[in-house]
């Protein structure tokens, strides 16, 4: 007897994206239910080689369903993911609402995968930030190996990571390049195409964006709390694909060469680091792949035990389907989510 699975925000890239994942995976599902808001009734997405069609979320009754991945906004989830766990389904939640709420587990599964048992406390798990998955993926192992004091990171992240009007505004600026027509601004602050933008979600008090803030609270939930972490978000000209430039400080030492090995034998994570040119991987090769790519490892100078990375992860994947994904098959596999028709 498999399992039920509902998704929440069917129509959107991740929702698609999770679909993909579910029939790729082969995930122990019965039954699968497309689910959006009221206006996207009736749509069809593809499910392998099915069609579904999408179904109002408003008035679903859960009372038969197993997981919800839910990827439908903070605002929709904050209303509905108590009321769907409510229900006795598992919400595996991919917005920021219940990040940081300390009853909901915030999950990397090849990194907490352990902290995934304290769902039972309101039946929501977290997934996080996109750039925080795949960075500490990056520093978990790292971190077992020398102890991590200090990150540095710059981010390089994709406009899909903006939804699908992201990718629209990068693909008809850079059309009204070409054609010398006007751009318009609507998702993006600024000019996205030929352009970068140093501000992803909105300004703080202390001049950090939300953004930026969520990779360094999340990473001490996931990872450790003592480890102090400072970002700077960048929006750039890219469809799919995050990138990061990682500076690491460490307690102990650790050389490249040791670095390298620990990060091959690592969950999730593939190193491709030849210092060539083109010996590293870029956004582009990283679209529709599951791992973190690590790449650029070299020893940082200026510190007594520092080294520097790049780090590059397909953001629609890692960074949301596949994570939240992953996380619903930790759940069965420690055999903490039984089929609710199997239980009856």
């Amino acid at each position: 007897m498999g399992y039920k699975v509902a998704i929440a925000g069917a129509t959107g890239n991740v929702g698609r994206e999770m679909l993909n994942i579910l029939d790729e995976r082969k995930f122990p599902a019965d039954e699968v239910v497309a689910l959006a808001s009221r206006r996207s009734v009736g749509t069809e997405v593809s499910f392998g080689d099915r069609t579904l069609k999408v179904k109002a979320l408003e008035n679903y009754d859960f009372s038969d369903v197993d997981i919800c991945l839910m990827s439908a906004g903070g605002d929709v989830s904050k209303e509905w993911s108590p009321k769907i766990g409510a229900q006795g389904a598992v919400v595996i939640d991919n917005s920021s609402a219940w990040r940081m709420d300390p009853d909901v587990p915030l999950i990397v599964p090849e990194v907490n995968a352990d902290a995934v048992g304290g769902f039972t406390r309101k039946n929501i798990i977290a997934n996080p930030n996109c750039s925080t998955a795949q960075l500490v993926v990056a520093l978990k192992p790292l971190h077992d190996a020398a102890t991590i004091k200090r990150v540095v990171v710059s981010t390089y992240q994709s406009v899909s990571g903006a939804g699908k009007d992201g990718m629209d505004e990068l693909f008809s600026q850079t059309k009204a390049v070409y054609t010398n027509s006007d751009l318009v601004n609507k998702k993006f602050p600024k000019r996205i195409a030929f352009n970068v933008i140093p501000h992803i979600d909105v300004f703080m008090e202390d001049g950090y964006t939300k953004e930026e803030w969520k990779m360094m609270m999340e990473t001490k939930k996931i990872l450790d709390p003592k480890i102090r972490l400072t970002a700077t978000c960048v929006r750039v000209p890219v469809f799919i694909g995050h990138s990061e430039a990682v500076n690491i400080e460490f307690e102990n030492p650790i050389s490249v060469d040791e670095a390298r090995e620990v990060l091959r034998k690592a969950p999730g994570v593939l190193v491709i680091d030849k210092r060539e040119p083109g010996g590293y991987v870029t956004p582009y090769e990283s679209a529709g792949e599951d791992a973190t790519y690590i790449s650029r490892i070299r020893e940082d100078a200026t510190e007594e035990n520092g080294l520097a990375l790049w780090c590059v992860s397909d953001n629609l994947r890692k960074g949301a389907a596949l994570n939240a994904i992953q996380i619903a098959e930790c759940l069965i596999n420690r055999k903490l989510l039984k089929p609710k028709q199997q239980a009856a």
